[in-house]
């Protein structure tokens, strides 16, 4: 871009330089001067075209000096090439409209008086157009097209790294969230062991083979807790931990929706059970869901279902078209947090816009085989 923007400037000033010097770049309608209808010396004519050449370096700070030598390259010489690039940078670069009309009806007066004069309007007119009008048009037309797309493109930037930031900061706040929501499962976990190691020592060799398999089945899950934990806390110290709801929670969350005078059914599937990071994390989705139909489809009919398979949990949160209670632009960041919770258990959390005006938020998460086995 550079390059290109030099590469012009040296074309524009060589062909100011050679109107000062080449007659053929001089008007034939004037015999020289239109003012003094004489050939000045060409040593003035090629001074005036070398300094007009050198001020085109400059027409972007300082367009007056290029206007200047224009005009007396014209008035001196009959040259015109200088001319329209002269008042293209008018255009262009003087910012005042009032200095922009003087400039203009000043180079209106150099040009087209001396051709009104001679030739009268049928000559007058239509290059003093040429020259003098549509040049500094087009500098003022394509300048504007050209700030206003640096100024689109700069608030697109910054658009985008608002975004990106948002969204930093909704995933860092929903780790800190899990941090400070989380109880403390590990020492849970070994509680229950020492509990079946109690159990075994009392047992006296009785039923040694089943309580050694719990304390196996607790330990292994106690080890994939761990992981997810130690994943979440990577990127900052955690806050003192409280016990948090899980899947049998769900009732109640749904009985307070109600009372808000939601419409909204609950099915989950007896067998469900997981470990309580994921649980947490089923009843996260859920409840962010539900606010989110309260804020944005508040008569709507919504569907929460929690299905167990073969792959893990499935949940699917639906809800019908509704009246928004605050504006759709509102928000919209709770998603992103709960879809970070969904991925640090290893699930997926997909959203989707219905035909019938709805939305649909729908979370897999994978559940080990052994930790399904510690609830049946």
């Amino acid at each position: 871009m550079v390059r290109s923007i030099r590469a012009l400037d040296v074309v524009l000033a060589a062909v100011c330089v050679a109107a000062g010097v080449w007659r053929d770049l001089q008007s034939g309608l004037f015999d020289g001067s239109p003012v003094a209808g004489q050939r000045a010396p060409l040593v003035v004519t090629a001074a005036l075209g070398v300094a007009t050449g050198l001020a085109v370096f400059v027409r972007r700070r300082q367009p007056l000096p290029l206007y200047a030598g224009a005009m007396l390259c014209w008035l001196v010489a009959g040259a015109w090439p200088a001319l329209p690039i002269a008042q293209y940078a008018v255009g262009a670069h003087v910012r005042s409209a009032r200095r922009r009309l003087l400039l203009v009806v000043g180079m209106l007066a150099a040009v087209g008086g001396p051709l009104w004069l001679a030739y009268g309007a049928d000559a007058s007119l239509p290059i003093s157009l040429a020259v003098c009008i549509l040049p500094p048009f087009a500098g003022m037309y394509l300048t504007s097209r050209r700030e206003l797309e640096a100024s689109l493109r700069e608030r697109a930037e910054h658009n985008e790294r608002e975004q990106r930031l948002r969204i930093d900061q909704a995933r860092a706040q929903e780790r800190a969230q899990i941090a400070r929501d989380m109880h403390d499962v590990v020492t849970h976990r070994v509680s229950l062991m020492v509990l079946h190691a109690t159990a075994l020592e009392s047992s006296k060799g009785r039923d040694a083979e089943q309580i050694a398999g719990q304390i196996q089945i607790i330990g292994r899950t106690a080890l994939e807790e761990l992981r997810t934990l130690v994943g979440v806390l990577r990127d900052g110290a955690a806050a003192p931990l409280r016990p948090q709801p899980g899947i049998a929670d769900l009732a109640e969350l749904v009985a307070d929706s109600r009372t808000l005078g939601m419409s909204v059914e609950l099915t989950v599937d007896p067998g469900v059970r997981a470990p309580s990071l994921v649980e947490h994390a089923v009843y996260r989705v859920v409840q962010e869901a539900l606010t989110n139909v309260h804020r944005h489809a508040r008569d709507a009919r919504t569907a929460v279902v929690v299905a167990s398979g073969s792959d893990g949990i499935r949940l699917v949160v639906r809800n019908s078209a509704g009246a928004a209670t605050v504006p759709a632009s509102a928000g919209g960041h709770g998603l992103m947090g709960i879809g970070e919770r969904v991925r640090l258990v290893g699930g997926t959390l997909t959203t989707r816009r219905l035909p019938d005006g709805g939305f649909e938020v729908a979370a897999r998460i994978p559940v080990a085989a052994t930790a399904r086995e510690e609830f049946e």
